[in-house]
C-alpha cells in the first residue's frame, strides 16, 4: 500500500495561518501570483471573477485554487 504524501509546508502555512484568522480571505504570493486555496478560493473566484481550479496540496487529497498575476493586484483588490 502506498504511503500518502505529507502536507506540503505552503500548505501547513495556510492552515496555520488561517485557523488564527479563520474570517480573512488568504492570498499567498506563489512566484508570480497571488494564489489562494480551499473555501477562499472558492469566494475569490465568485467575487473577482477569476477561474477556479484544483492543485495537489500535498496530501492524498486536492484543494481547489485561484489566483492572479502579482502585477495585476490593484485591478483585484
Amino acid at each position: 500500500m502506498a504511503k500518502a504524501a505529507a502536507e506540503t509546508p505552503l500548505m501547513q502555512q495556510h492552515k496555520a495561518i488561517k485557523q488564527k484568522y479563520p474570517d480573512a480571505v488568504l492570498l499567498f504570493r506563489v512566484g508570480d501570483f497571488y494564489e489562494t486555496f480551499g473555501q477562499d478560493a472558492i469566494t475569490a473566484s465568485q467575487v473577482l471573477g477569476i477561474t477556479l481550479t484544483k492543485r495537489n496540496n500535498g496530501a492524498a487529497s486536492s484543494s481547489e485554487l485561484a489566483g492572479f498575476p502579482h502585477h495585476a493586484l490593484d485591478t483585484y483588490l
